[in-house]
């Protein structure tokens, strides 16, 4: 009688489990990207004719959000507007674009707006960019926008 035996080992590696793995990973980074956005979220005015500035957009870039109950926001961790000085100074330390961005709530008291304008000035920022979000209108979009207000 003739024994049968096992075909020998293989000692090829299967990648297919492991490529499946990683396309899964990646579509779940693609989807979850874009909704990381940067700073808080807030209701921002409506105009009609805003500046757009991409500046705004970049992962450096110095946005501060004031919100409807009138808390300030540096990018996202909550500083009140006395404070907000010397944090400035120190993101902007060594840049070429001394710009900040400021996001105000619609409902946000244009007084907490004019004391950020006022700590960013003791700072010594001279460039302060307003975003705002284009006026919705028959078959348009909005997109985010923005309005300079410099010296």
């Amino acid at each position: 009688m003739k024994k049968n035996t096992a075909p020998g080992a293989i000692a090829d590696i299967n990648v297919t489990p492991m490529v499946d793995v990683m396309l899964v990973l990646l579509i779940i980074f693609m989807v979850i990207t874009p909704m990381l956005s940067k700073g808080v979220s807030v209701d921002m005015v409506k105009t009609r004719n805003p500046i757009a500035m991409q500046a705004a957009d970049k992962s450096d870039a110095v946005v501060i959000a004031v919100a409807r109950d009138g808390k300030t926001y540096l990018n996202t961790t909550q500083t009140p507007p006395s404070e907000l000085a010397p944090k400035v100074k120190d993101l902007l330390t060594n840049r070429l674009d001394k710009t900040v961005f400021i996001k105000g709530d619609q409902r946000a008291k244009y007084e907490v707006v004019m004391e950020v304008v006022a700590n960013l000035q003791a700072a010594g920022v001279d460039q302060v960019g307003l975003l705002t979000e284009q006026l919705q209108e028959k078959g348009r979009s909005e997109s985010q926008s923005a309005s300079p207000a410099g010296q």
